[in-house]
């Protein structure tokens, strides 16, 4: 009975890192959840009422995940996705390319089939074409004429028109979002599918001491923005509950060089580092988007990247510290 009474939630891609984030918020806001994902939480045990490990490529795991006794679903998070930082994202284009298109052409046809009342779709600011720095602010009609900067770009783009033209025909209200670098505790933070923050903060935390010297692919002046997992779940929920439709930028208005971003983790570590430049893929110059959409739900970031970086860099100093003993019990 308190099942029936209560909102019901299905997130595609609970063991993810933003997915883990969003079902722990959205069951601390009294909804019952069922996580699905291909993989378990790698870092944490999941809340989720349900949680089951389903491959959402296939069609008919799909259904599965969307199948309640006879009811619907009364909101749809899909943020299952293959993919990781500047590195993956170059090294695995055709993996990127198939295995996301399936995931989303699959799971809002069968949302839509499964009559769901309201569908989330999580896409990227990748879908933008390259900027320049001094740039003024792209609004999200920008994305057109398309000339994303990678194929994970060009993926998002074509997913998020097929959940808009499912949305239409349905008449389902969806939600888009195109996200900005997200950051925080319990996500990838090695192993290649890490982003920016994450891997500067490994390896911050990896140097020996109080000073050292760390790698970073390019010269170190690419302009990001960095979003603070707390913030993008706070985007996400509100986005999902409004009356906007057509995709939505969510990022932190305050953009970083890779250069800064070192410098942040250097001083929130207390150590003193210098940057080596190399050779690596970097992906586009610059990032200057609006946020005026996102702001009309009342959403502003908390988080600037200093008070971000504070929160995640003692997690993944203690995760570098647990792989090093490890490493040294297997020895």
């Amino acid at each position: 009975m308190r099942k029936r009474t209560m909102k019901k939630a299905l997130v595609c891609g609970a063991g993810g890192f933003i997915g883990g984030h969003l079902v722990e918020f959205l069951k601390k806001n009294g909804y019952w959840v069922r996580g699905v994902d291909i993989k378990n939480s790698e870092f944490r045990k999941s809340i989720a009422d349900e949680f089951d490990l389903l491959d959402l490529r296939d069609l008919a795991n799909c259904e599965k995940a969307l199948h309640l006794n006879g009811e619907s679903f009364d909101e749809v998070y899909q943020l299952a996705a293959d993919m990781g930082g500047m590195g993956f994202i170059h090294s695995a284009e055709t993996e990127i390319m198939r295995n996301n298109a399936l995931v989303n052409i699959n799971m809002i046809h069968a949302a839509c089939g499964k009559n769901c009342k309201r569908y989330f779709y999580s896409s990227s600011v990748c879908v933008y074409r390259n900027m320049k720095r001094g740039e003024p602010e792209m609004a999200e009609e920008g994305a057109y004429p398309a000339m994303p900067d990678n194929e994970y770009g060009w993926e998002k783009l074509y997913s998020e028109r097929a959940v808009a033209a499912y949305g239409r025909r349905y008449r389902i209200p969806t939600r888009i979002a195109r996200f900005q670098n997200c950051y925080g505790p319990y996500g990838t933070w090695d192993g290649g599918r890490e982003k920016a923050p994450a891997a500067i903060c490994r390896k911050v935390a990896s140097v020996n001491g109080n000073e050292g010297e760390v790698e970073v692919w390019g010269d170190g002046t690419a302009v990001r923005s960095y979003t603070y997992v707390e913030d993008m779940i706070d985007g996400i929920f509100r986005l999902m509950h409004s009356d906007i439709s057509g995709p939505v930028n969510i990022g932190n208005p305050e953009y970083n060089t890779v250069n800064e971003l070192v410098d942040i983790a250097a001083r929130t570590a207390g150590k003193r580092i210098t940057i080596r430049h190399v050779d690596g893929p970097v992906g586009v110059d610059s990032r200057n988007f609006s946020n005026d959409k996102i702001y009309r739900t009342g959403w502003k970031a908390r988080y600037r990247l200093v008070e971000g970086i504070g929160l995640t860099y003692p997690w993944i100093a203690g995760q570098v510290g647990l792989k090093n003993e490890n490493v040294k019990r297997e020895e």
